[in-house]
């Protein structure tokens, strides 16, 4: 079949790389129950928050590196580079999961805080350790905040037939990602969970942002071009955004929630995160659209010396997300074993986006290390 989606003008796009970095201080900040610092991210003034952008341009990404690949290599080449980095995110999520697990093992037990197990879902590993680890590593037992790397393990998993169809039917391709998106909704198609649950992000329905992100990519925001330089889409996009965040505040606060109808509250609270709820996706795409329109390419702010550091930790995400989870759990540890005050909630939100950075910057600088040509071989006896 004919190639009819457009690929990327050649060079790095630095906003995928800056609201990578974004989504990944967003997820690091959400996971600390209780902490104030969340109010400086979007998840409290609207539908969507850090994961459904993270999704998104983990969709984008992927049709931007790979996609060439399968065009210029072929489909086997194209494939086995896409199996090769869902393997690579494998390995990192077992490598998460059993640091995770030892370290909430080891800190209840030093610490004589048992609640710590349950609280974070791992005292079945304590009751039935073989058990667990098996289906751990089926990806169908996961212990608390680790919910999002299985989901891009399957996606990616999934996307070589995807990506050869994009490439060459990308309405078709999207149109068929609705489709299932809204028959997953219809009859409540999700994958098991272990020991009695499902999946927290349901892949059936989170699809579709990363099919979304991936037709943006190749041809679909230059095709809707027009839709985004819309003033009618603006105008109505703004009032979508207000209306989402009066409905975000209504499920906050409950005496501003009684100055509308109880039957609207309650229709978007509680958010439904794991279906991906319709609101939430609208929500997004509105979002994303403004984006489009208001931070174009080229635009030089991008190379600015303060967003330097988000940038760099959008480009080494799959570090930085790891390393994120697993500071979110020694920050709330710390919380509650130190002070719940706001100065410790703010301080240990700095310290580990700190440490998020530095562990970014580290990682830019290994890899330039690895980049660099031999020196010549002498030639003296």
């Amino acid at each position: 079949m004919t190639i009819r989606a457009i690929l990327p003008s050649a060079g790095r796009d630095l906003r995928l790389d800056l609201f990578r970095g974004v989504a990944n201080w967003a997820i690091f900040i959400n996971h600390i129950p209780n902490n104030a610092v969340t109010w400086l991210t979007t998840r409290n003034y609207g539908f969507s928050d850090g994961a459904d952008l993270f999704v998104f341009i983990a969709g984008y990404a992927a049709s931007v590196v790979y996609a060439k690949s399968m065009l210029t290599q072929g489909f086997a080449a194209g494939s086995t580079r896409l199996l090769e980095r869902a393997w690579q995110l494998y390995v990192a999520h077992v490598l998460l999961l059993v640091i995770h697990l030892a370290v909430i093992g080891w800190t209840a037990q030093a610490y004589q805080d048992p609640h710590l197990l349950d609280e974070f879902n791992v005292a079945r590993l304590v009751e039935h350790p073989i058990p667990t680890l098996t289906q751990g590593l089926l990806l169908n037992y996961r212990p608390l905040n680790l919910d999002v790397l299985p989901l891009y393990i399957v996606l990616m998993a999934a996307c070589p037939p995807v990506l050869w169809l994009m490439l060459r039917r990308p309405d078709v391709a999207i149109a068929g990602s609705l489709v299932l998106y809204f028959a997953a909704r219809l009859f409540g198609w999700n994958l098991p969970g272990y020991p009695a649950s499902v999946w927290y992000f349901n892949p059936f329905t989170w699809q579709f942002l990363f099919m979304f992100g991936a037709w943006c990519a190749l041809g679909g925001a230059s095709r809707a071009r027009k839709i985004i330089r819309s003033p009618v889409v603006l105008v109505v996009g703004s009032a979508y955004l207000i209306f989402a965040l009066l409905m975000t505040m209504a499920g906050h606060f409950e005496t501003f929630g009684k100055l509308f109808p109880g039957w609207l509250v309650s229709a978007f609270n509680p958010n439904d995160k794991t279906n991906l709820a319709p609101y939430r996706v609208v929500h997004f795409v509105v979002i994303a659209i403004l984006v489009a329109r208001f931070v174009p390419i080229d635009r030089p702010g991008l190379k600015s010396r303060w967003l330097r550091p988000l940038i760099v930790c959008g480009q080494r995400s799959l570090e930085v997300f790891c390393v994120g989870l697993f500071l979110s759990f020694v920050g709330h540890f710390l919380l509650e074993q130190i002070s719940q005050s706001l100065l410790a909630q703010i301080l240990v939100s700095i310290s580990g986006i700190g440490l998020m950075t530095g562990v970014a910057y580290y990682r830019s600088w290994s890899k330039k290390l690895d980049k660099r040509p031999s020196p010549p071989a002498s030639n003296s006896p």
